[in-house]
């Protein structure tokens, strides 16, 4: 270019700028991405033109660099790509970029900020987010075209512009920010080094920023014990790996590349990964990636935001909600897509059928890795299934397609630490657990130690108890209950195990009504009618003569709304206790033929604590009683 060029960039508003700076991206960090980005878009090209004989000299050291001058304030990006003539820089920077301008401009004007920046991906505004960080920015490219001249481009982050001739000798583009007073943190090497790693650590094309001190064997030289010898040398700092797992075949792959990329993503994880899916695929859409299995148990929202999205190599968010169903958020990994709409700021996915369609293949892929395990090592399965379940039943809550799929491969694990799918649960029971209604009773415990008691009257019967201990089983269950076809979950302390599990015969009572009246008038003396129900059961005389349950559909809502679920206001209200009398035992009638009133009514009160004492709800002045009472009785 022979001669200085001025004008203005084609738009025909003054505000345009202002809006890029407020509006192009949510964080001003991304600016490193989207120059680093173009650089190796042009590098790729030159590539590619290479590989069909248009481009014919040497390619050369095609690293890009990024380096910082904090005395003149600048941050420069440089590639060794294509770069651009004159031609090129006016169409492809003054032109394109602001073509649909005014008609953004127009858009914007009645849009929410949110609004704006979903917006705003319609316009070619990518290399702009440098003049959210700098005052002026400067490009000096060099086209790989035989007898082309370099050119310069300035511009102030005003419409105007200066393009002229440039001193620039080697092919390529080299993009000088001028930082500007409030962004001064992108001339500390800390920070760039930060955003390189974050945003450029798996790019396709090497980046240098800086330099680094390494410890490097000496070839031919031993200690005087015969041992190798290192020294400490400096060399350019590769802040990127061009070939990530991901991008290789998974016959290419050991176990133990999956473990070390997994470290390699995750460096402060102290766990390594259950298992893992390779994702691969060409067609209707391009995805590639690979989801880890972490061992979730109860830590649902501490392993959010662990899948990183990339397109082309290009790190874009670890928030991928719109991309995944929203319990696959707990996996971790990459998954690397050109098939996902973005918008400039690649920060948000724009509304696009593809992306569900990428969201229900991988659910897919994720199915057939669980199916798979199950099906060919199912010992393997039920060892890793405690760190799995949660995450299982949380896709098996939120997504009918997954479920039909999981009810293959669900586990429930009885007290004994058995295993059984849904179908194997099923036939276990039905011969015993199934009430006079046809309904079969799933019995279930959250506490064995607590519920022992319970438990133990529910085995003499033959009955198989659940562990439901887990933080969404309250959810689990109300959805299997609505799932599965005549079946309810109890759980094994909310009732008497005949009353839980009620056959075509009845006990009979050995009391007569008036007996019943007066057994009920007594232990009503010593019982707080706010919190306990007073219930007369005619059970066996091997039960206990009296003890406390816990109404199954109270209890389950209030658990379900200190977990955020049902309805809060629950938890404000007073916990809710049965006090079942054992009528068909003798103590209770011993209690009725006891002619001291005042010995009757400290029996009553005294079978009453220890049925508390059984719950461990017996605390305070009231245990302290129990304690003095009981002594007074052995003596």
């Amino acid at each position: 270019m022979a001669t200085q060029q001025t004008g203005k960039i084609n738009v025909q508003t003054e505000n345009i700028f202002p809006i890029i700076k407020k509006f192009l991206y949510s964080e001003h960090e991304i600016f490193l991405r989207e120059l680093i980005s173009n650089a190796v878009d042009a590098t790729t090209k030159l590539k590619a033109l290479a590989s069909i004989g248009d481009f014919k000299g040497e390619l050369g050291d095609l690293r890009i660099e990024v380096k910082v001058d904090k005395k003149k304030k600048t941050l420069t990006v440089s590639d060794k790509g294509i770069g651009m003539t004159a031609e090129e820089i006016d169409k492809y920077i003054n032109q394109i970029a602001f073509s649909s301008a005014e008609e953004f401009i127009s858009r914007f004007k009645d849009k929410s900020d949110t609004e704006a920046s979903q917006l705003i991906g319609h316009f070619g505004l990518g290399f702009y987010s440098a003049f959210m960080v700098a005052d002026k920015v400067r490009i000096d490219s060099l086209s790989w075209e035989e007898g082309a001249e370099a050119v310069a481009w300035e511009c102030d982050g005003s419409p105007e512009y200066v393009m002229k001739p440039s001193t620039k000798k080697s092919r390529g583009t080299d993009v000088t920010l001028f930082i500007n007073k409030d962004n001064e943190e992108f001339l500390e090497e800390y920070r760039v080094l930060e955003l390189s790693r974050k945003y450029c650590r798996f790019l396709p094309v090497e980046i240098v920023f800086g330099t680094e001190k390494i410890s490097e064997k000496v070839e031919g030289e031993k200690d005087k014990d015969g041992n190798d010898v290192y020294k400490e040398v400096e060399k350019p700092r590769i802040i990127n790996n061009t070939k990530p797992a991901w991008t290789k075949k998974p016959s290419e792959l050991t176990d133990e590349d999956y473990k070390n990329f997994y470290r390699e993503l995750y460096p402060m994880s102290l766990e390594e990964p259950l298992f893992w899916i390779h994702l691969n695929v060409d067609y209707p859409f391009k995805l590639t990636g690979i989801l880890y299995f972490p061992k979730i148990k109860e830590r649902i929202e501490v392993q959010r935001e662990k899948i990183q999205l990339y397109c082309n190599q290009v790190f874009v968010t670890d928030s991928v909600e719109g991309i995944v169903p929203e319990f696959l958020t707990l996996l971790h990994g990459v998954i690397d897509s050109p098939d996902i709409p973005l918008n400039v700021s690649r920060s948000y996915l724009q509304s696009d059928p593809q992306v569900k369609k990428i969201s229900n293949h991988i659910m897919k892929k994720v199915a057939d890795k669980l199916e798979e395990i199950f099906k060919n090592n199912r010992e393997e399965f039920e060892k890793k299934w405690d760190d799995i379940k949660v995450f299982i039943q949380y896709g098996m809550i939120t997504e009918p397609k997954f479920y039909e799929r999981a009810e293959k491969f669900y586990l429930f694990k009885d007290i004994d630490h058995k295993y059984y799918t849904l179908d194997e649960y099923k036939a276990l029971i039905k011969p015993l657990q199934t009430d006079k209604d046809k309904n079969l009773v799933y019995l279930y415990s959250n506490n064995p130690d607590s519920e022992h008691a319970f438990i133990s009257a529910a085995k003499e019967k033959g009955y198989n108890i659940l562990l439901m201990d887990g933080v969404l089983d309250n959810h689990f269950i109300n959805h299997l209950e609505m799932k599965l076809d005549k079946c309810r979950f109890v759980r094994v302390d909310s009732d008497v195990i005949e009353k839980l599990i009620p056959k075509e015969e009845e006990s009979i009572s050995k009391l007569t009504e008036e007996q019943k009246e007066n057994v009920k008038k007594l232990f009503e003396e010593v019982i707080d009618k706010s919190n306990f129900t007073l219930v007369l059961e005619n059970l066996s005389e091997s039960e206990l003569p009296v003890f406390i349950t816990k109404p199954e559909y109270m209890r389950r809502m209030k658990d379900m709304s200190a977990l955020g679920g049902g309805m809060p206001y629950l938890d404000t209200f007073p916990d809710q206790f049965n006090l079942v009398i054992n009528t068909n035992h003798p103590t209770i009638l011993h209690i009725l033929e006891e002619n001291d009133e005042e010995k009757r009514k400290n029996l009553a009160h005294q079978l009453k604590d220890l049925a508390l004492l059984q719950q461990g709800l017996l605390k305070g002045e009231a245990l302290t009683d129990f304690v003095k009472r009981s002594v007074e009785f052995i003596r």
